[in-house]
């Protein structure tokens, strides 16, 4: 039984059951995830109308991102000890509920400083969800950890890309509007889960925080974090950051993230899987991550000769790597440690967050203090960079993942 736990871990054995094939909880749950992460991307065309009406710098408005990655990733190590205790169905009740209050709030506010203090609440209620959703998919699936995965990532690309669309459209109107449609969507996605995902037992084992920095001590958990909170850098300068240098309307944002998005759903949906099939783990992430960080240079070259349409391109191209590196990524994770997943998840999480938090509103400073429009991005292609060297040299830790069919 052990020999063979040991080898779906390692991706040889896959149920023969189709991914599209599953229990209504796992529908109920990937619904929510379409309407969460659109959230994400919802309010990135308005970043530089905020920017503007509200009279704040590049560095200040980036503190939405910094103070919803911050929290998502201090929140993601008290995940396990909420559903823990009160179960997978009100956790994530819990998680939407505290997202639809907060989003709402930010709405409202009239200054910077206030969206940025809601924007960590926001966090807080993202954490309690992405965690407990990610564990749920996997956990409730019939098709097999890696078809579950895909599935969560086809959910977090749809999410992702259709929310710039929305947002583009909603803050064509006012920069307010982003924010009050997540919470519309939001409730929504609260009524389903409500009425339509079952209540699940609690786990008889309770959670402690100590749980996740246990996790950590497994050194392919720590390696696959590692190289998640420097390829961050990379990824959340392109989201934080790139809005301001396209010089292009609400609208026009909205549609280049659309097909980032597209890119990103697609490739982790369709092309990862074969990828996996083919290549072993280091060198698919490796060369997704060195193809990503060629295209943060590309971007920065396209900021240096104020070529929108090059870094409209290189950013709709991004979604590719990003993607793939999505779907390899996060299966290695699920696999890489004997815990539960919530747990791996949450360890994961916590580690790849904090990369999110610092790099948005270091993209911004860099660009204010060495007044130049692209070195943000070429800093981000060098941690992303640096991510494939850990990855490279710590590749013997993986070799439980990586081994069986490559």
């Amino acid at each position: 039984m052990k020999q063979q736990q040991h080898t779906e871990l390692a991706g040889g054995l896959q149920p023969s059951t189709s991914m599209f094939s599953q229990p209504k909880a796992v529908w109920a749950v990937a619904f929510a995830c379409v309407i969460s992460f659109m959230g994400l991307g919802l309010v990135d065309p308005i970043l530089p109308a905020i920017s503007e009406q509200l009279h704040a710098s590049k560095s200040q408005v980036s503190l939405l991102f910094t103070s919803y990655n911050l929290v998502t990733g201090v929140a993601m190590l008290i995940t396990g000890i909420v559903s823990s205790r009160f179960g997978v169905k009100w956790t994530l009740m819990l998680g939407m509920l505290i997202t639809i209050i907060f989003a709402s709030l930010g709405g409202l506010s009239d200054t910077i400083g206030q969206i940025v203090g809601f924007r960590a609440g926001w966090g807080l209620g993202n954490a309690l969800f992405i965690a407990t959703a990610l564990s749920a998919i996997v956990n409730f699936s019939t098709s097999g950890t890696a078809k579950a995965i895909i599935l969560y990532e086809a959910a977090l690309g749809l999410g992702i890309s259709v929310g710039p669309l929305l947002g583009g459209e909603l803050g064509s109107i006012s920069w307010r509007g982003p924010f009050f449609g997540v919470s519309v969507l939001m409730l929504i996605g609260f009524i389903f889960i409500l009425f339509v995902l079952p209540a699940t037992p609690k786990p008889k084992k309770k959670s402690t925080i100590a749980d996740p920095f246990k996790a950590l001590g497994y050194p392919a958990l720590l390696t696959l974090a590692i190289v998640a909170f420097l390829y961050n850098f990379g990824f959340f300068t392109l989201m934080a950051y790139s809005p301001y240098v396209m010089h292009i309307d609400i609208h026009k944002l909205g549609y280049v993230f659309f097909g980032w998005g597209i890119m990103l759903a697609f490739t982790s949906v369709v092309v990862a899987p074969r990828i996996q099939r083919r290549i072993s783990l280091v060198k698919s992430i490796s060369w997704m991550l060195s193809l990503f960080a060629l295209d943060l240079v590309v971007m920065a070259v396209g900021t240096m000769y104020h070529s929108t349409p090059t870094i409209v391109v290189a950013v709709i191209v991004a979604g590719i790597f990003l993607g793939i590196n999505n779907t390899l990524i996060t299966t290695a994770v699920m696999q890489a440690a004997p815990v539960e997943r919530a747990t791996a998840s949450a360890a994961y999480s916590f580690v790849r967050f904090l990369g999110g938090a610092l790099s948005p509103w270091l993209a911004g400073k860099l660009s204010e203090d060495w007044s130049t429009a692209d070195s943000p991005f070429l800093f981000g292609a060098l941690m992303v960079l640096v991510g494939v060297v850990v990855l490279i040299v710590r590749r013997g830790h993986l070799s439980h993942i990586t081994e069986g069919g490559h």
